[in-house]
């Protein structure tokens, strides 16, 4: 009770940071980088720790210094914050837990009240954001909350609704949440969402998801058929997903940017790429309808899965987006689809886009952007140096561009297995398609090491079959099925962006989906879904140590240290949708005194 005392003090005294000084915490420039701060470990999202006293020759004596269980059972991927001695965690359904990070003793706990029985789009919550002495959380039921971080008291709840009109100015009608336009908020369109957000200049950014989910993402997960029932076409439609940015102090609206423009939305029709990939597309049907489809920008998808990277120099704010919508059905949305399957920067104070890079136009496969964007500066072959942003896509490569001005500098080599139907379009007898639209690389996230300059993605070997359907109405629709029966795997792999050369890769019996966490002492950790906790060396990825947690880890790990005491943290809870053990603990490993 005494430590618990303290701590809060502190908090109460350190929470007096100005803006300009938290923001400095945010961009990982304090030398010691002890926290835990943002999903990505500063606004660069590269998760590199400067952390030294664990190292390739001590990592095999890591063992358990706490588990805190919470008694909350579900999808568990939560990326843990630790603030100046407090560890923060989010839970299936919203709940957040405040933890003495370094005894693992409970500080406090919200208990969210979900405002409806029936999710769309998962219980799983991916983390919150800290900024201002507070966290801010998006939900499954369609809300944005602020909690004091010193207490867990709700300071504000924002229903996170759209007009779903086009129309900017109605944006009005919903820029701060007070009893005279409590009306207005609801009569609108909900949006959940599970991303961690980000917090800058006053301001918290977040993003919303399950857009592109034609079946309640909750229902899969209850299933048996899990992702079977993903795959077919459900009773929702598409939504049209977007960016937004809140006051940190009042809760109102700053801007907002949507992924599929009112205007201008379908773009191209393009059925190639500078790489010489062949979008198999019914270019001819898709326009011979498009008259009828104009408003497809509805239903465009494109959800946000990640936390995005922020530039503080250049004022750009980075973002993948998922697929289009409806996806099973894709002559409704002709044309190429903007800017859905991209990497977006957008201009951080007014959420104007600045540039764009589709990676895949007119997605039918699935291969969502959902991974954070990772900001880093290179030396290109040519000696130039060079102010990067990396993305990783389920189609299984990682690109690299110029974080200015969008172009592109690299591809790389294929991190999973690919098939020569990729880019193909379902047949009645149905084609089998890798990575898969749950294969590549899926939203855990990369880490980049500043020692060996290389990235490290967590990815999946998950094929998928890809069918013709025809509707009672006569209506063709494209199924998918999600093969279990057909081999799968993980991959975890090193790449170097320069060259795009695969340095090592190492295969795993499951599709891993966790994330990875790189250290300056050269190692590497990410989860197993088999509920391996794993320690390899970053320079060629043999594995020094490994922990059974009893529960798949699904979820990407995090380091930290109070006095001089390193500590290596990851939930281990599993995942419902692909059948991977559940748990409800958080662990954190420590070396022996």
């Amino acid at each position: 009770m005494f430590r618990k005392i303290i701590v809060m003090l502190l908090l109460a005294l350190l929470w007096g940071f100005d803006i300009s000084a938290e923001d400095s915490r945010f961009a990982g420039k304090n030398a010691g980088h002890t926290d835990w701060m943002t999903y990505g470990q500063g606004h660069e999202n590269q998760r590199y720790s400067t952390l030294r006293q664990i190292t390739e020759s001590n990592v095999a004596n890591l063992r358990p210094a706490w588990i805190f269980q919470t008694g909350i059972l579900g999808t568990f991927p939560t990326n843990p914050l630790v603030i100046d001695g407090v560890m923060y965690i989010s839970t299936p359904f919203n709940h957040v837990f405040a933890i003495d990070a370094l005894t693992g003793v409970k500080i406090w706990h919200y208990a969210h009240e979900i405002s409806q029985k029936k999710l769309c789009c998962g219980s799983h919550n991916r983390g919150v954001a800290w900024g201002h002495g507070r966290l801010f959380m998006i939900t499954a039921d369609a809300r944005l909350v602020a909690l004091d971080g010193s207490t867990g008291r709700l300071m504000w709840d924002i229903p996170m609704v759209d007009p779903m009109t086009g129309d900017s100015s109605d944006l009005d009608l919903i820029k701060t949440y007070t009893k005279n336009t409590k009306k207005n908020f609801d009569t609108m369109t909900k949006f959940a969402g599970n991303m961690a957000p980000v917090v800058h200049d006053g301001k918290v950014f977040v993003g919303v998801s399950g857009t592109g989910y034609s079946a309640n993402l909750a229902t899969a997960e209850g299933s048996d058929e899990n992702l079977e029932v993903l795959g077919k076409p459900g009773v929702r439609p598409g939504l049209r997903a977007f960016m937004s940015a809140y006051d940190v102090e009042t809760g109102s609206l700053e801007w907002r940017w949507y992924v599929t423009a009112s205007s201008g939305w379908e773009g191209d029709y393009s059925t190639t790429n500078n790489f010489g990939d062949i979008y198999d597309r019914d270019i001819a049907l898709e326009k011979e309808l498009a008259a009828r489809n104009n408003d497809g920008w509805r239903r465009g998808g494109g959800s946000i899965y990640g936390s995005p990277s922020i530039d503080h120099e250049l004022g750009l704010l980075y973002i993948g987006t998922g697929n289009p919508a409806p996806t099973y059905s894709d002559q409704e949305r002709p044309g190429d689809n903007l800017y859905t399957s991209s990497l977006v920067a957008l201009d951080i104070n007014t959420g104007k886009l600045r540039w764009h890079y589709q990676v895949v136009p007119h997605d039918i496969w699935g291969y969502d952007v959902a991974a954070p964007p990772v900001l880093f500066s290179m030396t290109r072959t040519s000696g130039k140096q060079v102010k990067a942003v990396s993305v990783v896509s389920k189609s299984g490569w990682l690109y690299v561009f110029n974080r200015a001005t969008g172009e592109l500098l690299k591809r790389s080599q294929p991190f999973i297995p690919q098939n020569a139907n990729m880019f193909a379009r379902p047949t009645f007898q149905g084609v089998e398609i890798a990575p898969g639209a749950a294969g590549g690389a899926n939203w855990p996230p990369s880490a980049y090491s500043r020692l060996t300059k290389w990235m490290y993605v967590v990815a999946s070997h998950r094929p998928t079959i890809y069918r013709l359907e025809k509707s009672a109405e006569g209506k063709l629709l494209n199924v998918l099925d999600f093969a279990p029966h057909l081999p799968n795997s993980g991959r975890v792999a090193a790449i170097d962006p320069v060259s795009g050369k695969i340095k090592w890769s190492k295969k795993t019996d499951l599709p891993l989906i966790s994330g990875a966490l790189t250290t300056a002492t050269g190692l590497l950790f990410h989860g197993q879904s088999n509920g391996d906790f794993v320690a390899r060396s970053a320079h060629d990825g043999s594995r020094l140590w490994k922990f059974h947690t009893g529960a798949g880890v699904n979820a990407p790990p995090i380091t930290y240290s109070i006095g001089d005491k390193q500590f290596v943290a990851v939930a281990s809870g599993g995942h419902a949708l692909f059948g991977y053990a559940k748990g409800d603990a958080v662990v954190s490993f420590s070396l022996p005194d």
